[in-house]
This record gives C-alpha cells, sequence and structure tokens, in this order.
C-alpha cells in the first residue's frame, strides 16, 4: 500500500462517493455486501486496484464500477466521479408501465380499506372499475 498501487476498499469507496462515511463502507464490506472482482470480501481492508470491478447494492440500485484511479483524498463529486467507471444497468424510468405500480402503505393499526377506499385505490393505480 505505501507504493500507491492499491488502496484499502472502503477508503476507496468513501473517496468515490458511494458511502458517506468511512464506517459506514467498512460495515458494508464487513457484512459481504461488496464482491470485489466476482468474489464476496469479508474484510475491509481488502486492497483495490487500477481495473478491479466492484459490485455492491446501495438501496435499491445495484453498482457495478470498474477502478479508474485510486484517489488521495476525498474530494468533490466530479473528481470522485473520474475515479470509476460506471458499469452498471440503467435505472428503470418511473413512468415505464412494465413496472408494477408501489404497494400503497397504511398507517399500523388502521385495519384494512373501506370499500370507499378500495376503489379510489383502484382508479389511481388505472384498475376496472
Amino acid at each position: 500500500m505505501a507504493d500507491g498501487t492499491s488502496l484499502r476498499l472502503d477508503k476507496w469507496l468513501w473517496f468515490a462517493r458511494f458511502f458517506k462515511s468511512r464506517s459506514l463502507a467498512a460495515e458494508a464490506c464487513r457484512g459481504h455486501k461488496v464482491r470485489l472482482n466476482g468474489g464476496h470480501v469479508t474484510k475491509a481492508a481488502a486492497t483495490v486496484k487500477v481495473g478491479d470491478i466492484l459490485t455492491f447494492a446501495r438501496g435499491e440500485h445495484l453498482f457495478t464500477v470498474k477502478v479508474l484511479a485510486l484517489g488521495s483524498r476525498r474530494g468533490p463529486a466530479p473528481e470522485a466521479q473520474a475515479l470509476y467507471e460506471d458499469l452498471s444497468p440503467p435505472r428503470p424510468k418511473r413512468d415505464d408501465p412494465d413496472i408494477p405500480a408501489p404497494v400503497a402503505a397504511r398507517e399500523a393499526g388502521s385495519g384494512r380499506p373501506t370499500k370507499a377506499e378500495r376503489r379510489a385505490t383502484d382508479r389511481l393505480r388505472g384498475g376496472d372499475d
């Protein structure tokens, strides 16, 4: 690591602004949520080199990135985006009719919807009347 050809994985993820803090990046690594060149990472101290492929999830989106540079600090977003090439599939558009609408949320303990509420929900979702 002293020669500058590799960097700790948690540090690189933090430099590239995928995680808000280095401890969150380290937690993701320890939780087996990050893959390095296809294999699960078990330690945050795993080393990353230029050309490595990382795969990890953030929320509902799956990221696949290729390491282009290691970086020396956590700089502004344009500097962070220069550290990697995004190989992820494009995110689906929210207006896509093939994606089902999210399930309506109800407060816990509010019971089943009434007939009028169900009909209103059906109208919103574009169901048959």
